[in-house]
């Protein structure tokens, strides 16, 4: 008897030490006879003393794979989380009658999870619940890349029971401005000739001419002093000169030509979507395809083209911005058909790009860049004749032709929040349609009155509308 009261004393003094020194709530709690009690709060793999009153002589535990209980004394039990979930103790004294039931709670321990979170994310205002078998987070982070880390320190206490009620303060409304500049040059040369030998009298000619060089149509080539020099767009840049020698008639034919293309085309998609979201944006049209079946029908599929922008916008810290995009601008190229099923389509001309990068709040980035420089010449000649000095110049075609091509894509983000309708101003606000008495009589197309008086659409109302106006480029 006396071994066994000392087992129970050391069995006692270990409980409470463990569980005082616990600091998921697992501390002793006293069960006064006859009172309803709160739910008894007991950590997952972590113990609880309860005190009764009054010595009980019975006890028992509704469902023992929640929490295991044992006696200490006939005033004492030690309650053992072993799984989340509810559970009843129920305690009966000496002569049979019921002294109180009492709610066991076993919940996971979130006591090193709630220091672990405030080692790791200090100043954070996350509160931390349990839920059955998970964790609830909840309250105000100040950026994703924090909400991030809080979610995945939790997934290691409870994987896969996370509950996520946190919010993220500030501004997470994200403007992304794209700039394609592209400049494209082409530069042409050509020179071809051509020689005729006639002697008067005679049937015999003798006539060269180098690559494409031909004679200028309805000329009198051959004809003594005759020249003739024709720029018309079938012939461009041709020369013909006649003269003789004698009994025979010479004719020189050159054609020289020199052609130089530039095209600059800019485009500036603005778009706005909410950090995390993606958005997406198409300035031009959908062209339409024929494509046959497997039973020879013909349906139309439409593929779209002109300015594409797709991305999505993640606040990180701050006004530090991730930015996930893909970036495109297409045209339809007239000089590259195909045929199928009977129609003739198109080839699309598309510069693309694709990437993640991350910036602060106006920072700007230069994603893509390409310089491509080609570079094509040809040189057809008579045989021998093309490779005499100087005057092989008259038996051979030469052309040369020289294409560079520039192109830049830049991305700008910013923070945004929404603003009164007033203080926009549109295309249209500085623009009503005239009076028919305005229009027939005094020819005026347009006029301002009408406009707002006051914020920024009465600024742009004020500006003089004669002129040019959109996009101009100098």
């Amino acid at each position: 008897m006396t071994f066994d009261r000392f087992l129970k004393a050391t069995l006692l003094s270990i409980a409470v030490t463990a569980a005082t020194a616990s600091p998921g709530g697992a501390q002793s709690l006293t069960i006064m006879e006859g009172e309803t009690t709160t739910a008894l709060q007991v950590p997952l793999n972590r113990a609880v003393v309860v005190e009764a009153e009054n010595p009980f002589a019975e006890l028992s535990i509704a469902n023992p794979g929640i929490a295991d209980i044992s006696t200490l004394s006939d005033r004492t039990i030690y309650v053992l989380g072993k799984a989340p979930g509810r559970t009843t103790l129920t305690l009966l004294g000496p002569d049979g009658r019921l002294i109180t039931n009492v709610e066991v709670q076993v919940t996971p321990d979130i006591a090193e999870f709630k220091e672990r979170l405030r080692q790791i994310l200090p100043g954070e205002g996350i509160e931390v619940r349990t839920a059955n078998d998970g964790i609830v987070l909840s309250g105000v982070v100040s950026s994703i890349e924090k909400l991030d880390r809080a979610l995945d320190l939790a997934s290691r206490y409870a994987p896969d029971r996370v509950s996520n009620l946190m919010v993220v303060g500030g501004t997470h409304q994200v403007m992304l401005k794209v700039r394609f500049a592209e400049v494209q040059r082409t530069v042409l040369k050509s020179l071809s000739s051509g020689l005729s030998i006639v002697e008067a009298g005679s049937d015999a000619a003798i006539s060269a001419a180098g690559g494409s060089g031909s004679l200028v149509p309805g000329s009198s080539i051959g004809a003594p002093g005759s020249t003739i020099l024709n720029l018309n767009s079938a012939v461009a840049g041709q020369a013909a000169v006649g003269f003789d020698i004698g009994s025979v008639a010479f004719a020189v034919l050159l054609q020289a030509l020199e052609e130089k293309d530039l095209v600059r085309t800019l485009a500036e998609p603005n778009l706005v979507a909410l950090s995390g979201q993606q958005a997406s944006f198409l300035a031009g049209g959908e062209y339409p395809i024929p494509v046959v079946d497997d039973d020879g029908g013909v349906t139309i599929e439409y593929k779209p083209f002109g300015i594409q922008l797709t991305f999505t916008p993640r606040v990180i810290d701050g006004s530090r911005i991730n930015l996930e995009l893909n970036a495109a601008v297409s045209a339809i190229d007239g000089q590259t058909t195909i045929t199928n099923a009977g129609f003739a389509i198109n080839g699309f001309s598309r510069r693309e790009t694709e990437t993640t990068v991350e910036m602060m709040d106006g920072q700007s980035f230069a994603i893509a860049g390409l310089l491509q420089d080609d570079f094509n010449d040809s040189v057809n000649q008579v045989p021998w004749l093309g490779d005499v000095p100087i005057l092989g110049a008259l038996f051979r075609s030469t052309n040369y032709q020289r294409s560079q091509s520039e192109l830049v894509v830049i991305i700008t983000p910013h923070l945004v929040s929404p603003t009164s309708g007033e203080a926009l101003a549109l295309p249209t606000d500085r623009v009503r349609p005239p009076t028919e008495s305005e229009l027939f009589l005094f020819g005026q197309t347009a006029r301002p009155a009408g406009a707002p008086r006051s914020g920024a659409a009465a600024e742009v109302a004020k500006q003089d509308f004669a002129g040019s106006y959109g996009y101009v480029m100098e």
